[in-house]
């Protein structure tokens, strides 16, 4: 239960369990409440009980049935709720609908203490992670795509615009994605991509960089965006921010590289543009590494079976 879209991870998570064996069903609540108001939940509510789930999957969007509803559909089901996202301070919507639901997984391994200092019963750790099926390279690009650097992301965050910057200093950069207006030094070429543009954007780009949204994700362990899984998976060069815990994921120069500071990865961006068969051997390292060990399917089984992924933080 959640919000639809093709390209959204809801989706990743109906193909991973029916790659299971599990038969499954997406209930997009946004759009159910959107079109039918106060009734919707109801509708909702209704198309569960007529499925009649062993296991309820819940993103932050299933906020809009209320705690109430949230607690009779969820009762007595494995599964829980699913949170994407970073909020700091804990979000008050995903407390209220983590203690109907009666189980939290969370993508961010330092929100941890947080949640349950909120008295949430059951808080686990569940990174995001590969969709085979979405997440997959192509085998040419466009000439637009083409370049030596590459970043997707949100532009409302000021943090990462120096890094940008300086890098854009070493190599042509393209910046795709949303929030970029009245940035004219950036070179954004771009709104938001997904499926097969996204594996375009990574196929032509020399290096698909990473970069934290705010400071305080440079001090957090296992925080890090769906990103380094979208572009291992499309079998792009990762360039990313380093963190406590990272390397549970990938590992430094054998599936991806890490910087710690704007200085380090302007210097690793120049020294990777120019060693173009080691940023091939550490991409086909990576995509092979991310689809043994960190897909979906496997994040699954573990959301099934009310566990943590076991992260080592270093």
């Amino acid at each position: 239960m959640g919000a639809g879209g093709s390209h959204r991870t809801e989706m990743s998570i109906i193909r991973a369990l029916r790659s299971l064996g599990y038969p499954s069903r997406l209930i997009d609540v946004v759009w159910w409440c959107r079109r039918l108001g106060p009734l919707g939940p109801r509708v909702v509510h209704a198309l569960t009980e007529q499925f009649r789930p062993d296991a309820v999957i819940l993103t932050r969007h299933a906020a809009r049935l209320g705690e109430n509803l949230v607690r009779r559909i969820t009762s007595g089901r494995a599964g829980g709720v699913w949170f994407l996202d970073l909020t700091v301070p804990p979000s008050a919507s995903v407390v209220g609908l983590a203690k109907a639901a009666g189980r939290l997984f969370l993508t961010c391994h330092s929100q941890l203490e947080a949640y349950r200092a909120c008295g949430l019963p059951e808080v686990h750790y569940l990174p995001q992670g590969v969709d085979p099926e979405f997440d997959r390279p192509v085998t040419g690009t466009p000439a637009k795509y083409r370049c030596d650097l590459s970043f997707v992301g949100s532009g409302q965050y000021a943090h990462r615009h120096d890094l940008l910057r300086r890098v854009a200093r070493v190599g042509r950069l393209q910046i795709r994605g949303r929030g970029w207006g009245g940035i004219p030094d950036l070179p954004v070429v771009g709104g938001p991509v997904y499926g097969r543009a996204f594996a375009r954007v990574v196929r032509g780009a020399s290096i698909s960089l990473g970069a934290h949204a705010t400071s305080a994700q440079d001090r957090q362990c296992a925080c890090a965006s769906n990103r380094i899984w979208k572009v291992l998976g499309c079998g792009g060069f990762y360039l990313g921010p380093a963190q406590r815990g990272m390397d549970s994921f990938a590992r430094d120069r054998e599936h991806c590289a890490w910087y710690h500071t704007v200085e380090e990865a302007v210097e690793l961006c120049s020294r990777y543009l120019g060693e173009p068969d080691l940023r091939e051997q550490i991409a086909d390292a990576g995509r092979a590494h991310a689809l043994r060990h960190h897909t979906y399917r496997q994040r699954v089984e573990l959301l099934l079976a009310g566990r943590s992924y076991p992260l080592t933080p270093g």
